[in-house]
């Protein structure tokens, strides 16, 4: 995660396809103070930390500019969103924060057009959540003997939730135990999620469709305003 480093601004919500909204104001791309330095940005941004639905909106960096691609309505944990680096494991909580997307995976195969790096989903794909494993926050296939499966994630169980699915790149490449295990962008569940972020399956189907790992995507995850503002990071 990159540090939270600018003021807090509103949060833009319009739908335009220049680099400024009509009142003249950037685009939030623009008032962000990092967006991980590639062509393409996703945003998530629920209206304040305690909410539990928003908006995740995909970008793309064109000519000096970023331009709209495509958004929706989306879901986050059912106890809101909180600070990535200070956010517990089991908390019910989406953390907040600028995150690679390492590759995607799913139950279904990959979306006409996908161009990411998509892993299958099979019987014996877990995701290690047990802070006692050498594997945790990790894909096993099979499940290791010091993952318990009470701490862990089976993935072929999410038969909707993982149809598609992106990797946020939270707490990955160095975890911290406790901190938390599992956080994807995936498929709309029946409500709130546990804290990852979800969307509609046509916008999965979407924003996989769109992402190229050349262009090196990212995903800014935050409020509209206050101390976990898009826009800090």
């Amino acid at each position: 995660m990159r540090p939270a480093v600018a003021a807090a601004v509103a949060l833009f919500a319009c739908v335009c396809l220049t680099a400024f909204a009509p009142s003249g104001e950037a685009v939030l791309p623009d008032r962000m103070a990092d967006t991980g330095g590639g062509r393409q940005l996703i945003t998530a941004v629920a209206p304040q930390a305690g909410a539990t639905r928003g908006t995740v909106t995909w970008w793309e960096r064109r000519n000096g500019r970023w331009v709209e691609e495509g958004s929706a309505a989306a879901r986050f944990g059912a106890n809101g969103l909180v600070e990535g680096a200070a956010r517990r494991q089991g908390t019910n909580t989406t953390p907040t924060g600028l995150y690679d997307l390492p590759y995607a995976f799913g139950i279904e195969p990959a979306p006409r057009g996908t161009t990411y790096r998509y892993r299958p989903v099979h019987e014996d794909s877990w995701w290690c959540q047990d802070n006692g494993s050498r594997a945790y926050n990790r894909w096993t296939e099979p499940r290791p003997a010091d993952c318990r499966a009470t701490e862990a994630e089976h993935l072929v169980s999410y038969t909707t939730q993982y149809a598609h699915a992106l990797v946020i790149g939270f707490n990955y490449t160095e975890p911290v135990r406790g901190r938390g295990a599992g956080i994807f962008l995936h498929v709309d569940g029946r409500g709130a999620t546990a804290g990852c972020v979800s969307v509609p399956a046509d916008a999965m189907r979407r924003i996989l469709a769109w992402a190229e790992p050349g262009k090196r995507p990212h995903i800014a995850i935050g409020t509209a305003s206050g101390r976990t503002a898009v826009t800090r990071y």
